[in-house]
C-alpha cells in the first residue's frame, strides 16, 4: 500500500519522544560550534526555483566553517567541478540544509536555514543564518559501517570514478542517438 497522507505513516511509526520531537533549536550552542568547527565533511542541500535539488560534498579542514555567532555560520568555496549549481540555487531560493559529520564520531549535526553569497577576495564566501539546529544519533553511520572498515565492499565490486564518468558519456551518448 501507497503512504500517501501523514496519518497512514502515523499509523505505521509511533510519535517520537518528546525530547526528541521538541531537539530543534534556532541557533548555535556552544558545544554544536565546537562540533562544526571540528567537521571536516558536510552535505550542502540547495534547491532550485524550478523544485530541483542538489546535494553537493564539502570536504575542508577542521575549522573550515566559521561560526561566526550564534546565528550564522560561514565558509569559502573550494575548487571543485565549477557548475555552481549550489550556487545558483541560493540565488533562486536560498533555503539550505546542511549535515555535518567529524570523522570518527557517530552523531552528526544538522543545521537548516537561509544562505547568502558574497565576494571574499577572488572567491565566494557563503553565510547561512541559521533557522533549525538539531542532532541525529549514530545509527545510520553505524549501520553503514562507515568508519569500520569491516564493512565495507569489497574494491573490485565498486566501480572507478573514471568507470562512472565512461559509462555515464556513453549513456547521454546512446540517449542523443536514439
Amino acid at each position: 500500500m501507497r503512504i500517501t497522507t501523514s496519518e497512514q505513516l502515523r499509523a505505521i511509526v509511533p510519535p517520537p519522544h518528546a525530547d526528541l520531537r521538541d531537539k530543534a533549536i534556532s541557533f548555535i550552542d556552544a558545544e554544536s560550534a565546537r562540533f562544526l568547527q571540528a567537521a571536516t565533511f558536510f552535505l550542502l542541500a540547495t534547491t532550485g526555483a524550478d523544485g530541483s535539488v542538489d546535494v553537493s560534498p564539502r570536504g575542508e579542514a577542521p575549522g573550515g566553517v566559521t561560526v561566526l555567532d550564534d546565528k550564522t555560520v560561514a565558509f569559502l568555496d573550494s575548487p571543485g567541478n565549477r557548475r555552481l549549481d549550489s550556487f545558483r540555487n541560493i540565488l533562486e531560493c536560498p533555503n539550505v540544509g546542511m549535515l555535518f559529520i567529524v570523522p570518527g564520531r557517530d552523531e552528526t549535526v544538522r543545521l537548516n536555514g537561509q544562505a547568502a553569497l558574497y565576494q571574499d577576495g577572488a572567491g565566494i564566501r557563503v553565510e547561512v543564518s541559521v533557522e533549525e539546529l538539531f542532532l541525529h544519533c549514530g545509527q545510520s553511520l553505524k549501520r553503514g559501517s562507515v568508519w569500520d572498515a569491516a564493512g565495507w565492499p569489497d574494491p573490485v565490486t565498486v566501480p572507478s570514478f573514471r568507470a562512472m564518468i565512461k559509462s555515464t558519456v556513453a549513456a547521454r551518448q546512446s540517449m542523443a542517438v536514439a
